[in-house]
């Protein structure tokens, strides 16, 4: 780099040199001035050559640096990689320098050369010999310091090169020296390892013995637990076949199962109904001393003072139902027909029952509801082909189950509902009434009180007139301060009277 430095201040001092003895010349100053130019072009061209084979030859060592590079990598792992790369990079900013320098060196001759051709004109033929001998010793120096160049570059790579192989040297024994290490490191953690699991395998077997007893204890408590359980089981089934049997009784007793579906019939209209609606026990026929289960508490067309009764009774033909059911699961078609008439008999004998004792219009209503305390014994009823219809135009009598109680008991009570409002709609229209007489009265009042709000307020206009005109009489008359207009005229002040109209406002 020193010698292109050199080189460069050498062409510049035979410029001058030349720009010097240029004067003198004429045509023949141009000539010299051409072959110079050609031959500073063909320096230049020597010059670019050189560059690209320095170039190239940075190219082919930076690749052959990066194969090395590469190669030590996958040996030395991560130290020799960072190596490679400094030394890449180091190579990328010398090669970076060498063509910023040729870059300035390029411009300065240029711009020397410049300067050159504008003094060229003033110079003469004497120093275009000296020029050229100048010149030749110029080229023959480049040449030179070019080589000299050259030969410290190809050292500086061999040194570069001898450095990589030393180092690559190293890093293998240092690779070898790490393999021993891991070895040794790697089988004295197989000895602790064994060591370890042999402890481990110890307590492990201690810890299972420990657990097995522990859990085969637990085990045998849980199985005597079970067993207990079992045998508390066993005493509740024992209960439980009591209670059936109990139930079985109660529902072979007549008078027992009349009590179920009295106790079922209670529970739906308690539930549905206020106790100012219905009764039990009534005697609803006159001439009758029987008595109904329940009656319903009917309004008497628009009479709400007079009562009329709804009976309800329940039924339950248990042992026609049985063996109509009995004979259903047998599949016996004779059987089941002759089960079927039974059944119906029964409901209807029930139906009759309840006319002749409990219906008697117009102390009851014309007809009486049966109820039957199941779902499946209403169906059954259902299910025979125009027994319900028949129920209702001979007897008088509408059959109900469970379900069909609630829904008819919700519909009464909505009916009771709506009466109870026609009840009370004479009162509303008779308040309505006296609502708009007394709203008439206020009226007129209101009518009062704005012809007196009118003539207050005409008042005070003609008092804000009368003001208006004392004041313009005032307005040459110089005012007293408040406290003396006050003692003079021994009125109180108007804040004063202000603060006691509030306070007599929020008193009130």
């Amino acid at each position: 780099m020193l010698t292109l430095i050199i080189l460069v201040i050498v062409i510049v001092v035979l410029l001058v040199q030349f720009l010097l003895f240029s004067k003198i010349g004429g045509q023949k100053n141009n000539e010299a001035l051409n072959e110079i130019k050609l031959l500073l072009n063909q320096w230049l061209i020597t010059v670019k050559d050189i560059e690209k084979n320095l170039k190239e030859e940075f190219v082919i060592n930076r690749k052959e640096n990066a194969e090395a590079s590469a190669a030590l990598r996958t040996e030395t792992n991560l130290q020799l990689n960072n190596f490679a790369q400094t030394i890449t990079l180091q190579l990328t900013q010398l090669s970076n320098a060498n063509e910023e320098k040729l870059n300035a060196i390029r411009v300065t001759l240029e711009n020397s050369f410049n300067n050159f051709q504008q003094r060229i004109d003033a110079n003469g033929q004497a120093g275009i010999t000296a020029l050229q001998q100048n010149l030749a010793l110029f080229q023959t120096n480049l040449n030179e310091a070019l080589k000299e160049y050259k030969n410290r570059m190809l050292e500086q790579f061999a040194l570069f090169e001898n450095n990589i192989q030393n180092q690559h040297a190293g890093n293998t024994e240092k690779m070898r020296e790490l393999k021993q290490a891991l070895e040794t490191s790697v089988k004295n953690l197989q000895e602790g390892n064994e060591k370890k699991l042999e402890e481990m395998r110890k307590t492990v077997d201690e810890k299972l013995n420990d657990t097995l007893e522990k859990r085969l204890g637990e085990s045998f408590k849980l199985v005597s637990d079970r067993l207990e359980a079992v045998h508390k089981g066993l005493g509740e089934m024992q209960t439980l076949a009591t209670s059936v049997g109990d139930l079985k009784k109660v529902m072979t007793n007549v008078k027992q199962r009349g009590v179920l579906g009295e106790y079922q019939l209670q529970n739906i209209i308690e539930d549905l109904l206020t106790t100012e609606q219905y009764e039990r026990n009534v005697k609803t026929k006159s001439g009758s001393g029987a008595l109904v289960e329940f009656a319903i508490k009917m309004p008497h067309g628009r009479n709400f003072e007079k009562i009329v009764w709804l009976p309800i009774d329940s039924k339950f033909p248990k042992e026609d139902y049985e063996a109509l059911t009995d004979a259903y699961e047998k599949g016996d078609a004779e059987k089941i027909e002759e089960s079927r008439k039974s059944f119906i008999n029964a409901i209807k004998r029930s139906a009759k029952e309840i006319k002749e004792k409990y219906i008697d219009p117009p102390n009851t209503t014309e007809y009486g509801i049966m109820f039957l305390p199941f779902e499946s014994l209403f169906g059954e009823v259902l299910r025979v082909p125009g027994l319900f219809e028949l129920l209702q135009k001979e007897y008088k009598i509408t059959i109900t189950g469970p379900t069909t109680l609630s829904a008819l008991l919700n519909s009464l009570q909505m009916g009771f509902r709506t009466l109870a409002i026609e009840k009370r709609s004479s009162e509303v229209w008779d308040l309505l009434g006296a609502v708009k007489t007394d709203f008439k009265q206020f009226g007129d009042v209101l009518a009062k009180t704005k012809k007196k709000l009118i003539e207050a307020t005409d008042v005070i206009d003609k008092s804000e007139v009368r003001t208006r005109a004392i004041e313009r009489k005032l307005r040459n008359v110089e005012a007293l301060p408040a406290n003396q207009a006050n003692a003079i005229l021994d009125t109180p002040a108007l804040n004063d009277t202000d603060k006691n109209d509030s306070v007599e406002d929020n008193a009130e």
